[in-house]
């Protein structure tokens, strides 16, 4: 059945109506459901703290601080280093491998604390460095937590009057509250300060060996009192029967389960529809991986969704597939569903949501709305009401190529965006061919013959098949910042080129290196010389108005390969790092390093960009290329912004800087 999108007479856009709904239901509850009519405002950034991972639970990743700003930004420098605990394990364990630190540190309550890659926690002297406690769980013991190894992005905090609590989840699965002044575990707090996320309210028991498949690895969102926490899934189908991501809530004061929200619903769910052939009960993942955002205010809670096992071949699992791929309203009190909307159907691309959506509020035509803003690895900003869950502007389901393979029953038509318009370019045409020199082009499309090719959301087919943006993004797992003060986003984003082929039952067919987390076998698409295949830029940052949905300017992220000396005469301006971090921004600035993967012509640096213009202020050197998004705060009257590196080898640190 074709389906089709169009203006109802309340000015909504008609979807068919499993895939966006302002509905209750889809969670289980377990105790009081009651949601308060008081609620606090919420942690906010405007007293010169850090009190979550995205600045506060609106993810916005702002300051008002302004102590730094465009005419001293330049005169920053080092005040501290802090070296991360995890360097001492790898010395008495050399068996095992240093991971990644994506922690983005919290400050509240005059104290810095952070995770580390391995999950151990610590709080930090904000001025000087110095390390307060340091609290190890002991979760490395179980070995790496994902298929890269150890990582994991951060902590939350909890306070009522004198009760300050560190809450952090775990890579081997458990939620822990420590006390904020000590770093000793909450003794009323679940058992002895834990709760075994590996078997508490899951409604598919793990496999006996859960490593590498099954863990916390972003930081818990706290609101109206509740702790709700999602799971890191291995993407591959390495078990025969997968567990799918529920998503729990738990009280923040004695770690009791309050309710479970199925992403893969139970039979007489909603949404359990769109699993043909029962394939809902042998289908796992969906989860929530990435970072979420809540309005205190509303008692929302937002969750980005990943896409259901395996990222790239759907075949046993017919439909539409919610609530994978969907940014899902819960009410945070009760974990009953507001409103849901997928991004993708029946995904075959791995596009499941890659951070926490930035709330904001806008003013679109004169009508001030509270906006939701989502960003994608294909390169979208979609907006909604978050209230509502309406589409801002018009959302068009367009029909898409369909797949060729015989196992395969792609979904007919995707959702389109009328605005903003797309940040990164989508699918794969022969004008995008890189074009420095006559003979580079003509060799790309020699190369590029090998391929299918196609527009956005071409399927995988037999013969090597080229994703663009691949699974990488676009946007990932940094998100984008957004100023509450104008509604203007900066969205960060990667031009990632994958190619991929599959035979009629999804296996890879051979020729490829094998990736870290894909279903198959995938490769990035090399071009002439070992240049990329298309033009650049290969990193952006774009701004965009929320108000209008114009992009307002965007800039390639850094110098890049125009840095290669074989490159240097051809004058390319600045192409983009293929590099990856993420933004933060103050009153007057924008900062955004390069990321750690440009091993040949990365900067390890962070700049400070005229938010109004792209304009570079200033360009501050830094020890290693930060990797997390950068945060601010203010401690003893000096603003420091701080920036955690470390990528795959020691020493993983935080690196404060300040005016001197």
């Amino acid at each position: 059945m074709k389906r089709k999108s169009g203006r109802t007479a309340e000015g909504a856009v008609r979807i068919a109506p499993h895939r966006r709904a302002v509905l209750l239901g889809g969670a289980s509850m377990l105790g009081l459901a009651g949601c308060a009519t008081l609620a606090p405002a919420g942690e906010t950034t405007a007293t010169g703290e850090w009190p979550a991972y995205g600045g506060d639970n609106r993810a916005a990743k702002y300051s008002p601080l302004d102590q730094i700003n465009r005419d001293n930004v330049g005169d920053l420098r080092v005040a501290w280093e802090w070296q991360s605990p995890d360097a001492e394990v790898l010395r008495d364990h050399p068996d095992l491998a240093a991971g990644d630190f994506q922690a983005t540190p919290i400050m509240v309550d005059g104290v810095l604390y952070t995770s580390t890659a391995m999950c151990q926690v610590a709080a930090i002297d904000p001025s000087t460095g110095k390390t307060l406690w340091l609290y190890d769980p002991g979760s490395w013991k179980r070995g790496p937590f994902t298929s890269k190894g150890f990582l994991h992005r951060g902590v939350a905090y909890w306070r009522e009057g004198e009760d300050r609590r560190v809450l952090i989840g775990t890579g081997d699965n458990r939620l822990i509250a420590l006390d904020a002044r000590t770093g000793v575990p909450i003794s009323t707090f679940g058992i002895n300060g834990e709760v075994d996320l590996g078997s508490v309210g899951l409604q598919r028991e793990l496999p006996d060996d859960p490593v590498n498949l099954f863990a916390c690895t972003s930081p818990p969102t706290i609101c109206r009192d509740v702790v709700v926490i999602g799971q890191y899934i291995h993407d591959r189908g390495v078990k025969a029967l997968m567990p799918p991501g529920d998503v729990r809530g738990f009280d923040v004061r004695t770690g009791a389960l309050k309710w479970v929200f199925h992403t893969v619903p139970m039979k007489g769910e909603p949404g359990y529809e769109t699993w043909l052939e029962g394939s809902a009960e042998r289908t796992g993942n969906a989860n929530i991986w990435a970072p979420m955002s809540a309005d205190d205010e509303l008692g929302l809670v937002y969750l980005p969704g990943s896409c259901p096992t395996n990222n790239f071949f759907g075949g046993g699992r017919p439909g539409d597939n919610l609530y994978g791929n969907t940014l899902i309203a819960l009410d945070a009190a009760t974990g009953q569903r507001r409103w849901h909307f997928q991004f993708v159907h029946h995904d075959v691309w791995d596009y499941d949501l890659p951070c926490a959506p930035n709330l904001v509020d806008i003013t679109v035509a004169g009508r001030p709305i509270k906006a939701v803003a989502q960003v994608t690895k294909q390169g979208w900003c979609f907006v909604f009401d978050r209230v509502t869950g309406e589409p801002v502007w018009p959302i068009e389901e367009r029909p898409v190529p369909q797949s060729p393979l015989a196992g395969e029953r792609t979904a007919a038509t995707q959702p389109f965006p009328s605005r903003p318009a797309a940040f990164e370019p989508q699918g794969v045409s022969e004008d995008m061919l890189i074009d420095f020199t006559p003979a580079l082009h003509a060799e790309a499309r020699t190369l590029l013959a090998k391929y299918r090719i196609g527009p956005m959301y071409t399927p995988y087919t037999k013969t090597p098949t080229i994703q663009r943006p691949g699974w990488l993004g676009g946007a990932n797992w940094a998100g984008a910042a957004v100023d509450p003060e104008t509604g203007v986003l900066y969205v960060p984003s990667l031009s990632s080129v994958m190619a991929l082929a599959l035979d009629d039952d999804g296996k890879a067919i051979r020729g490829e290196a094998e990736s870290e987390e894909i279903a198959g076998l995938s490769r990035l698409v090399p071009g002439p010389q070992g240049l990329p295949m298309f033009k650049p830029p290969y990193s952006r940052i774009t701004a965009i108005d929320l108000n209008t949905g114009e992009h307002l300017w965007m800039k390639p992220n850094g110098p890049g390969l125009s840095r290669a000396p074989a490159l240097k005469s051809l004058n390319l301006g600045w192409v983009g790092s293929t590099g990856r971090t993420g933004p933060l921004l103050t009153r007057t600035l924008l900062f955004q390093g390069e990321g750690p993967h440009d091993r040949r012509f990365g900067m390890k640096v962070l700049r400070a960009w005229d938010k109004a213009t792209g304009a570079v202020i200033a360009e501050i050197s830094l020890p290693d290329a930060p990797f997390g998004p950068p945060m601010t705060y203010m401690a003893g009257g000096k603003q420091f912004i701080v920036c955690g590196m470390g990528y795959r080898t020691m020493p993983h640190r935080l690196v404060a800087l300040a005016l001197p």
